[in-house]
């Protein structure tokens, strides 16, 4: 068993394992650290994230601005985000020869704008660092052993009894609860795995003609429902997408799964008016406009497609001038800017990154250390644990500070 007091495991070759192997090795040398991967390929949400460019993290200089981006796992994450944030994350990679740089919205990038680039230095990390790697190789049972450790049945290309003295599950959020069926079995409490971040599906779309039309600020609510998320929103031939989407889908995963992703959406185009603000508005426009064809003149910084659609969805003729507007076109056409009415009948996976809620209960886990409070020796990071950021960089930072602080850990450097 000296063997097993010396090696310890990752399962789960993406972001939180990668990083949780690598803090581990790099904090004690003497110790035989093994990442396993079931399939054949590592870090594949790295290399797809931010559409190839991978959003490494989002710049926030503190703790408590961090953790207002988790829907879920907020309070939790507090603690561990002050042992390591995101100038921590910044700091990490530009020791290894990574710089990241800070678009206007505060998302983080390599400066390649490549997601190659944080790939490549993490496998070269975990290289430097003495990480073994075995792919195409699955944990088929874990053992918990009565003298302390794990016993580890691998099958698959590298099939092997591998003894531990410490475990870390990294295997990401699953869609499916199977996965975690050996953890509820050592007493986890699991909170059911729901799809987050996602864009609406709407088949019957008064939009449909428009994709591609984007407004860099709009309020999209969920109608009866206290849910609504405001910033950029694109049209898309599905339905509707953009971060105002994405972060409402966020937010809203758990209800929006329980409604079964059958609602309404509504949006406004113009959420610094009110209804008042825009009547009194549009009154002034008239009087000084009142020859302009309201078709052809959009208002507010809208799209012409968008507003052409909107004036003809009021059943506004395409030559009817201001001046000879009706009070009923009128008012149907304020209702188009302030509540445009989406039949949501469905989901769609935002560019192949599927991230779920959901996953190990946050009060079963020692935040410290990332270690299970039921099981010793048995730690957690990344998607596994029930908590999810919104789209930014959040869901990656995550991933780095629960791997990092595991990987410390369990090196016994915590």
């Amino acid at each position: 068993m000296n063997e097993a007091k010396n090696t310890v495991a990752v399962l789960g070759g993406g972001a939180a394992g990668f990083f949780g192997a690598i803090a581990c090795a790099e904090a004690n040398p003497s110790l035989r650290v093994v990442l396993i991967e079931k399939t054949s390929k590592l870090l594949s949400k790295v290399r797809i994230s931010g559409g190839g460019r991978c959003n490494v993290t989002h710049a926030a200089d503190t703790a408590a601005q961090l953790v207002q981006h988790y829907p879920r796992g907020a309070r939790q994450l507090k603690e561990p985000f002050k042992q390591f944030g995101a100038l921590d994350t910044v700091r990490w990679f530009e020791q290894r020869g990574v710089r990241l740089k800070t678009e206007p919205d505060g998302r983080m990038f390599p400066t390649t704008d490549s997601s190659e680039t944080i790939a490549r230095c993490l496998l070269d990390a975990a290289r430097l660092a003495g990480v073994e790697i075995l792919l195409q190789t699955t944990a088929e049972h874990i053992e918990v052993l009565p003298t302390g450790g794990f016993q580890l049945t691998l099958t698959g290309a590298q099939a092997q009894m591998l003894p531990v003295a410490r475990l870390l599950v990294a295997t990401g959020g699953a869609p499916k609860s199977e996965q975690y069926e050996w953890l509820r079995q050592l007493g986890h409490t699991i909170q059911e795995p729901v799809p987050s971040l996602f864009t609406f599906n709407v088949p019957d779309s008064p939009l449909r003609e428009l994709p591609g039309v984007s407004v860099p600020r709009a309020r999209v609510r969920v109608s009866g429902e206290k849910l609504e998320y405001e910033g950029p929103v694109l049209v898309t031939h599905w339905g509707v997408s953009g971060p105002a989407v994405l972060k409402l889908s966020s937010w809203g995963a758990r209800r929006l799964h329980e409604l079964q992703y059958q609602s309404t959406t509504l949006i406004n185009w113009i959420p610094d008016y009110t209804e008042d603000t825009l009547r009194q508005h549009l009154l002034e426009f008239r009087e000084l406009h009142g020859k302009k064809v309201v078709a052809s003149n959009p208002l507010f910084g809208l799209p012409q497609r968008l507003w052409r659609t909107l004036v003809e969805q009021a059943g506004i003729g395409p030559e009817t001038r201001w001046n000879e507007l009706p009070a009923k076109l009128q008012n149907r056409l304020i209702e188009g800017l302030l509540r445009t009415a989406l039949p949501v009948r469905g989901k769609t996976t935002y560019k192949d990154e599927f991230v779920t809620c959901g996953g190990i209960n946050l009060s079963e886990i020692n935040m410290q250390t990332m270690e299970s409070r039921q099981v010793p020796g048995l730690h957690f990071a990344g998607e596994v644990l029930d908590i999810d950021g919104i789209t930014g960089g959040f869901n990656f930072q995550a991933a780095w500070t629960t791997g990092y602080l595991a990987g410390r850990a369990m090196a016994g450097k915590s």
